[in-house]
């Protein structure tokens, strides 16, 4: 299961996911990179938890603060 997960995020990498948040945001950016804990570092993330989205630039989320990912769909 972990092979798989690791493998779905790889293929994820530059580019765009939806995260949402234990806070209750929803962050949307570019997947840089992540680790075994589920860190991940996004370039261009915004926060679009409200109908205007805040820019807040690259960020790193710890994994534990981390609820969902929606990843993009692999390509065929």
């Amino acid at each position: 299961m972990a092979d798989e997960i690791s493998t779905l995020m790889a293929n994820s990498k530059d580019k765009v996911v939806l995260l949402r948040l234990r806070n209750s945001k929803t962050i949307q950016g570019i997947l840089k990179s992540f680790d075994i804990h589920m860190n991940l570092t996004l370039d261009g993330a915004k926060d679009i938890t409200d109908e205007k989205p805040v820019t807040i630039g690259t960020v790193l989320l710890r994994g534990d603060n981390i609820l969902a990912i929606s990843l993009p769909k692999e390509e065929s």
